[in-house]
């Protein structure tokens, strides 16, 4: 099955970009925990860390031109180990800040899943 090439869109505003929730009731990432994107011609990768999170990584691909899917993998401060799965929407707030929706769900370590949102950050 062919996956759609990343857009130009989802590129500029995905690479190299760092974000903080602004929103996650049900996960365990915080407006402490930072997400950071990389993406090339394979695909989307980013690493996270922060809050309850001690390290956590994330690999995905495009699934149109504004969306994404993730599998991402982290362990706690508490030496938890959880995995799980997200589709993403990309869109941009009124300054302009690249902004994510997250619909995700837990595969291992926990159960449940929820919404998510998150804003561009600085670092």
């Amino acid at each position: 099955m062919s996956r759609p090439v990343i857009s130009e869109f989802l590129h500029d505003r995905l690479h190299n970009r760092y974000f903080r929730s602004i929103d996650n009731k049900h996960g365990v990432s915080s407006s402490e925990t930072v997400f950071h994107y990389q993406v090339t011609e394979a695909g989307i990768t980013g690493r996270y860390q922060g809050g309850r999170i001690a390290t956590g990584h994330q690999v995905g691909h495009a699934l149109g031109d504004t969306t994404f899917e993730l599998l991402y993998h982290c362990v706690t401060i508490d030496r938890e180990l959880l995995a799980g799965w997200s589709k993403g929407q990309v869109g941009q707030d009124a300054e302009g800040r690249t902004t994510l929706s997250f619909v995700w769900g837990w595969l291992s370590g926990a159960e449940g899943g929820g919404e998510s949102h998150y804003v561009e950050t600085t670092s």
